[in-house]
């Protein structure tokens, strides 16, 4: 029988790639999508299949984590085997500004789904996304057994998450699990996100279209990985005889510094003329480092990442130029954020 999933945010970085996978694998994909008077689809549009036609395993639903009622009567009906909670504010420093939001959709958010799952009698598969930005001040490399200390709302709205799966798991026997994700980018990164921020700053100072990148701190450490390759440990994590939890992380150390000179450099410039400080960059309480330990994973689940820092910067920063390329020149004469 054809396996059903559902996944919310599945018009995001993840929810994309996630929806490629499973669909590759010949799943009924159904994806949750927030009602919105622009198109909010672009990740998902080469996926798309007109609903009419026979073969279509693509199904989007207009959806919202704040909404627990409609999301029983969507489990109802689709009944899936698998459900992927990727949604939410997924911006830390965002999370700043708009901390209640941020808790309501990712913190009571996953327990509305997770509530929604338990009183709708579905047996289904749960896949929570937690972030390593629940370590936040922790020291070392960090496993599934490091402890938690977040620095931002985010950080702890997605604490919030990580524990109430855990407890709709062990109180309620429900195959729940929480993959804990370090950074993982990829074209299809929203623009507002560093890495990516970078990669198209850079594609458009080449392109002569900008002429300087504003950045908060550089110093900060990330452990950055592939998205398409994370998602496939998404995926494996419900697939086990088991659920528990997994970190997935890359094991490498890369600076905020390094990415934007790698960037750079791979486009034929040089950073230095090109960056500029601003404060409002800056938030309240920063993260220093953050690297992974997905030793688990890769024993239990057989997962590996291949990509790593410098060539995830030349992947982004290949594709923003072809962007670029193809956005033409209207903005040349008058001055253009890259930010």
């Amino acid at each position: 029988m054809t396996r059903r999933a559902l996944i919310t945010g599945i018009t995001g970085q993840d929810g994309s790639y996630l929806a490629e996978l499973l669909l590759a694998k010949g799943y009924e994909v159904h994806g949750l999508r927030r009602r919105s008077s622009t198109f909010n689809s672009a990740r998902i549009e080469h996926l798309y299949q007109d609903p009419r036609d026979s073969d279509t395993n693509l199904f989007l639903h207009y959806a919202d984590l704040t909404d627990e009622s409609r999301l029983i009567r969507l489990l109802r009906r689709i009944d899936p085997d698998e459900v992927y909670n990727l949604a939410g504010q997924s911006h830390v420093g965002s999370s700043f500004d708009e901390p209640e939001y941020t808790g309501d959709t990712v913190g009571l958010g996953a327990v509305r789904m997770l509530e929604a799952i338990r009183t709708s009698d579905i047996d289904c598969r749960f896949y929570q996304a937690s972030s390593s930005a629940m370590y936040g001040a922790a020291v070392g490399r960090q496993d599934e057994d490091a402890p938690f200390r977040p620095m931002s709302p985010y950080g702890a709205a997605k604490l919030y998450a990580h524990w109430a799966t855990a407890t709709y798991r062990e109180g309620y026997g429900m195959y729940a699990v929480s993959g804990i994700l370090f950074n993982h980018e990829s074209p299809r990164r929203g623009e507002t996100f560093v890495t990516r921020k970078i990669s198209r700053a850079v594609a458009r100072i080449q392109a002569g279209l900008a002429d300087y990148l504003y950045m908060g701190d550089l110093d900060a450490i990330r452990d950055w990985g592939y998205a398409p390759e994370y998602v496939e440990g998404m995926w494996r994590m419900l697939q086990a005889d088991e659920p528990t939890d997994y970190v997935l992380a890359t094991g490498t150390s890369y600076s905020v510094r390094d990415f934007v000179a790698a960037a750079f450099e791979h486009a034929g410039l040089d950073w230095e003329k090109h960056v500029r400080r601003d404060e409002r960059y800056l938030r309240p309480t920063e993260t220093a480092v953050l690297i992974g330990d997905a030793a688990k994973a890769e024993r239990e689940l057989g997962w590996k990442t291949t990509v790593h820092g410098g060539q995830l910067v030349r992947i982004m920063v290949d594709a923003d130029i072809e962007a670029v390329r193809h956005e033409g020149r209207p903005w040349v004469d008058r001055p253009t954020p890259t930010s």
